[in-house]
């Protein structure tokens, strides 16, 4: 049951679900019908279309392909096909898994469209509040949606590298924008970033529970620290200093804690967390998102498990590597299902067979994959509480973890290793967990933390490419060196057809 403060946020929505109908002419749709004369008078107005944004940008996070494209072709995600049948898109997501994607691929054209359709819907919403005339007392909403669509253009960044920076609500077909490096992609998402938390309240300057999920100041400032720990793949030009600064900005808040339980990030009334920076409020219930980890992660006998009322698809699944990185103790680890299977009360699940279900390593073929190979995991944990098959877990974007993480890095980069520091940073986040303290910190232990804290929350292909691991480790499915080209994805072919003007990345 959502609270009160967050079904306020959520009834925000209902406008812009009435007025959007199909959601492919979001940005025709927005512009048109909510125009600065006859709409936009008032913040709460304004904010009735904003909430729209915020709504379509939580597939980055959530189960969409902008968030597989994040995590496809990882040590730490896969989606196979199944010998008995089942849910399953063939070639398009081996392709990711092999670091082959084509152009023709369609999962990567949905993952553009997902993320330019943001970007789209931010520029039809933020030429509206612009040209109204109350524009100068809407300073906080123009702000909020010049920072979802630089939050977009990261994305496409680190997607494509190369794309067109487009600003305008309507493109001119006799004049379509042409595709502009990923440095000046990279600058002109640091701009825009930086001047939205201008305009943007700080955590510890409204009522907490009010102002969820909207962006504060922190929200950008940990979406900068990331934007810049990954600065040398974006631009040529190490941003560690600038990665710290950033950080240092969310911590020295006071605003935020790592809480004591780490699943209190992911329960269905984990809006209360004081450790999500960055999170969209979900409730199928009133067609306010929805989440569906669960249906897409769990193996169909866990149903009987959870109550659940609805068959999972038995399509998410995790390495072995990935699971084998955490202590035997680390709390972590128990969200990562694997083995012998039980009830909550420890029975045995049994299969149809009378034999209980056994979670074992993906084999050797990932198109015909037995039902029962694979770890789950069980990412956001289910109260109870179901439309259908979609659940009401918000989900989170960036947490507070990932900003501790993401200094002691920086800390030990700037340092040349040498950073008692970023140890004990790492060593907070590890003890929040019950896993031993490290004694010594290296790169690859700082990977390795990153890894183990944030699985399957859009880090890692980001993770392994700055580490240069993405091209050089091994797991399952890629046992040999990959080219540097094959860091970015191409651009869809559709889109080089319908615009000439874009230039396909280097190496497709």
């Amino acid at each position: 049951m959502k609270s009160l403060y967050n079904r306020k946020w959520i009834l925000l929505l209902l406008p812009f679900f009435l007025l959007s109908g199909c959601a492919d002419d979001l940005d025709e749709e927005l512009f048109g019908v909510l125009s600065p004369e006859n709409y936009y008078k008032t913040e709460d107005q304004a904010l009735s279309s904003v909430v729209g944004v915020y709504q379509r940008m939580s597939g980055f996070a959530n189960y969409n392909n902008a968030w597989r494209s994040q995590e496809l072709g990882t040590d730490e995600f896969i989606v196979v096909g199944r010998a008995s049948g089942g849910w399953f898109s063939g070639g398009s997501y081996l392709e990711f898994v092999t670091h082959d994607v084509s152009s023709e691929n369609g999962k990567n054209g949905d993952a553009w469209d997902e993320v330019f359709g943001v970007i789209g819907a931010a520029n039809a919403v933020l030429q509206s509040i612009e040209e109204s005339p109350e524009a100068e007392n809407l300073s906080g909403p123009i702000a909020e949606v010049k920072a979802l669509r630089a939050y977009a253009y990261f994305y496409a960044m680190d997607f494509w590298g190369n794309v067109p920076i487009v600003t305008d609500a309507r493109i001119d077909q006799n004049n379509l924008p042409e595709t502009s490096s990923r440095s000046e992609v990279f600058d002109f998402v640091v701009s825009e970033m930086l001047s939205a938390a201008v305009n943007l309240p700080s955590i510890t300057e409204v009522d907490r529970a009010a102002y969820y999920p909207r962006f504060t100041k922190e929200s950008i400032y940990a979406a900068l620290a990331t934007v810049y720990l990954n600065g040398e793949v974006y631009s040529g030009t190490e941003h560690w200093n600038d990665a710290l600064e950033m950080s240092n900005k969310v911590i020295n808040s006071n605003g935020y804690i790592l809480e004591p339980n780490f699943i209190d990030n992911f329960t269905g009334d984990n809006y209360n967390s004081k450790e999500l920076i960055s999170s969209f409020s979900i409730d199928p219930s009133v067609n306010a998102g929805k989440n569906n980890y669960v249906r897409g992660a769990l193996h169909p006998l866990h149903k009987l498990v959870y109550n659940l009322p609805f068959t999972p698809a038995n399509g998410y699944n995790t390495f072995e590597k990935a699971f084998d990185r955490y202590d035997v103790n680390d709390i972590r680890r128990n969200y990562i299902l694997h083995g012998p299977q039980t009830y909550l009360n420890d029975d045995p699940l049994i299969d149809p067979n009378g034999i209980q279900l056994d979670l074992i390593p993906i084999g050797e073929d990932p198109i015909a994959a037995l039902d029962n190979e694979g770890f789950r995991v069980l990412k956001y944990v289910p109260d109870g509480q179901w439309v259908g098959r979609d659940a009401n877990n918000d989900v989170v974007l960036m947490r507070y973890s990932d900003v501790l993480l993401t200094k002691a890095e920086s800390l030990f980069r700037i340092g040349g290793g040498n950073s008692t520091e970023a140890l004990g940073l790492v060593n907070d986040v590890r003890s929040r967990s019950n896993a031993d303290p490290l004694t010594a910190l290296s790169l690859q232990d700082i990977e390795d933390e990153r890894s183990r804290e944030l699985l399957w929350e859009g880090s890692r292909r980001r993770d392994m490419i700055r580490f240069g691991t993405f091209f050089t480790g091994r797991w399952k499915f890629h046992t040999s060196d990959t080219p540097e080209s094959r860091g970015i994805y191409p651009i869809p072919s559709v889109q080089i057809s319908s615009n000439p003007k874009l230039v396909q990345n280097p190496g497709y």
